[in-house]
């Protein structure tokens, strides 16, 4: 069969992905997208775009109904469900066969085998693949913790839970299965060992419909925040060669089991000791892809095409070259429970030449209803060491406006020496975010930059006509204060740009975006860029980034509110209540009263402080802002 024309079952980062191969390939492109995505890149890159009316996943992507019936009216002849959303759906693969179009991933019965975890464990036990032993929930006893409970439909991390203490293992049950109901529309869960310090690796697999499967290297994916990746790596570094043979072995044992065609990833858990453990296998491109098109020289997504068309595989794959290491950037605060962020992306720059997939350009916007990922940077090189360096120094260099991020965690995470000397493990953000956050750069030189590049005139401009230029009063020093992360800072010049107490920092030149200073005797250039519309100041240097503002852009609404307010701390949707839960309940410190749900996580909201539920004002399915009143605890009084 030929392709001619593709849909793109999804959005962002993947579907713009996708969309640039199939254009190589001399394939029509059609996208399809919700309301909050009407313009957004992945619908820009595309020839045809189709509207799926809505704004919750349940009622756009996650409709197969919608995209066979966009696919048919764009004339295409194939879909690519990317990751995500429907990627791993059996009935959904059929129902596109079913459809006469040409379905761009395995075959809907080694999806079926492999979607639910628990029956794909079965599977590999029969087929000789090691596994952790499965834990019933409900017999569990405190010889079983820590115990990991998973969705068994679905995987991003979401609908899994560590589970240290018995006692609240029925809440994790709870919140795992309401989570994974909502991601996947099943909410089945399942509990494991959860193996302290392990190891996540896993192998690409490749294969044709003439009976050729590749065993595409190993990836590390340790790196994680509540269970999702973070920095992913291939090779997986400090393998010795027969536990890489082992896994290779599995892998493809794993994908003939299951008869496999296209692209899929076996996933493994390895101990500290080295004994690997098979976890999943993802039945669809994954994320992290790019890190292994890097070391083999090869495009996954064409392969994936060629393969849906009956084209057949080499016997054996090309030979791996150097390392490479992705790392995700989030619209996400690490500092403060990963808390999502939402609004304008008013500038994405990253430096180096490197791969940078990603469905946002400057001026979009990143809304609630979906992952807060903005974009995957990746490196490759000779070494692991360089590749590292290269991509840290990369990020360390790029200039992200508007949304705070985790750039400066994952530039931390990437220099920390636990990462360096390639021993990674799950537990590294447990062991180390407190620190990974903990400073800040100093925004001194970063005031000082952002008053004189708002002295300084345009090119070709005079000083003498701008108003609060450095020549306007000769004899009285300058200032310009700015608020950086809260706190006020002012600056102080004069003449010429002569720093005012400021002894180990001298001015050299400025103009109102760069400005060139002599800080301890280094000579450091200071990237300036206003925001009209927000009235940001955003200074980036080697030095660190910085967002100035004349005011909080936004005001805690902690100052505003009475003691014992609950508030949103994000937009998102209230999922549920706890149960019981009404005013004159009592609640205690610490106790989760509300969930909210936002790009794909549930949040929990606590109780500040033990005492009486006085009010309650949110309900199951309504929207919030960031801000919104939703409960009212007042506080016991201690006799």
């Amino acid at each position: 069969m030929t392709i001619t024309s593709l849909l793109v079952a999804n959005r962002g980062e993947i579907a713009v992905r996708i969309l640039r191969t199939a254009r190589a390939l001399g394939l029509a492109t059609v996208a399809v997208h919700s309301d909050p995505d009407a313009d957004a890149l992945h619908v820009r890159c595309a020839d045809a775009a189709v509207r799926l009316p809505g704004a919750a996943p349940a009622d756009t992507y996650l409709r197969a109904d919608l995209l066979i019936e966009a696919a048919r009216k764009a004339g295409a002849d194939a879909v690519h469900p990317g990751y995500g959303f429907l990627s791993e759906n059996a009935d959904f693969a059929r129902r596109v066969r079913a459809a006469g179009l040409t379905w761009i991933g395995p075959p809907p019965e080694a999806i079926e085998a492999m979607a639910s975890k628990t029956r794909a464990k079965d599977l590999m036990r029969a087929a000789g693949v090691p596994l952790l032993d499965p834990v019933d929930p409900a017999a569990a006893t405190s010889a079983d913790l820590p115990l990991l409970l998973k969705a068994a439909a679905g995987g991003g991390g979401r609908g899994m839970r560590v589970v240290r203490d018995l006692d609240t293992l029925k809440e994790s049950l709870d919140a795992a299965s309401a989570e994974a109901l909502s991601a996947f529309g099943d909410g089945e869960v399942f509990a494991e060992p959860y193996v302290e310090r392990g190891r996540h690796v896993e192998v690409q697999v490749l294969a044709d419909t003439h009976g050729t499967v590749w065993a595409l290297g190993t990836r590390d994916c340790s790196l994680q925040r509540r269970h999702q990746k973070v920095i992913e790596e291939a090779p997986a570094p400090g393998l010795s060669d027969t536990l890489r043979a082992t896994l290779h072995e599995a892998a493809v044992a794993a994908a003939r089991a299951v008869s496999y065609e296209g692209a899929g990833t076996v996933e493994f858990l390895v101990t500290a000791d080295g004994r690997p453990y098979f976890l999943e296998m993802n039945t669809r491109l994954q994320v992290e892809h790019p890190v292994t098109e890097a070391v083999f020289g090869l495009d996954l997504v064409a392969h994936q095409l060629r393969v849906a068309e009956g084209a057949a595989l080499p016997l054996t794959p090309p030979q791996p070259t150097g390392h490479a290491v992705e790392a995700r950037l989030y619209a996400e605060d690490p500092a403060h429970d990963w808390r999502p962020q939402t609004g304008v992306l008013h500038t994405l720059d990253v430096p180096g030449g490197l791969r940078v997939d990603t469905g946002f350009a400057a001026g979009d916007t990143v809304g609630v209803h979906y992952d807060p990922m903005l974009a995957k940077v990746i490196a490759h090189a000779p070494t692991r060491a360089e590749a590292v360096r290269v991509l840290a120094h990369a990020l360390a260099g790029a200039r992200v406006h508007g949304l705070t991020t985790n750039r400066d965690l994952l530039v931390r995470s990437l220099r920390h020496p636990e990462f360096t000397t390639g021993r990674p493990d799950t537990g590294f953000y447990e062991r180390h975010l407190a620190a990974l956050t903990a400073n800040t750069p100093d925004p001194t030189t970063a005031v000082l930059a952002a008053a004189l590049a708002e002295a300084a005139p345009a090119p070709g401009a005079s000083l003498a006509g701008r108003l609060g230029g450095w020549r306007n009063v000769r004899s009285q020093p300058q200032t310009r204060s700015y608020t950086v992360a809260g706190t006020a800072h002012t600056a102080r010049y004069q003449q010429g740009g002569v720093l005012v107490d400021q002894p180990d920092i001298t001015f050299l030149a400025a103009t109102p975006t760069r400005v060139t200073l002599e800080v301890h005797g280094v000579r450091r250039v200071f990237h300036v860029k206003h925001n009209p519309h927000t009235g940001e100041v955003h200074v980036d240097s080697t030095l660190g980034a910085h967002t100035l503002l004349p005011v909080p852009r936004f005001p805690e609404p902690e100052d505003h509110t009475a003691p014992g307010s609950l508030l949103a701390p994000m937009p998102g949707t209230v999922v549920r209540v706890a149960e019981g839960l009404a005013p004159g309940s009592a609640v205690t410190a610490g106790q989760p009263l509300l969930w909210l749900e936002a790009m794909k996580m549930e949040h929990r909201v606590l109780a500040p402080a033990s005492g009486t539920l006085t009010a309650l004002h949110a309900v199951p399915g309504q929207q919030v802002e960031f801000g919104a009143l939703l409960a009212v605890v007042q506080e016991e009084t201690q006799t």
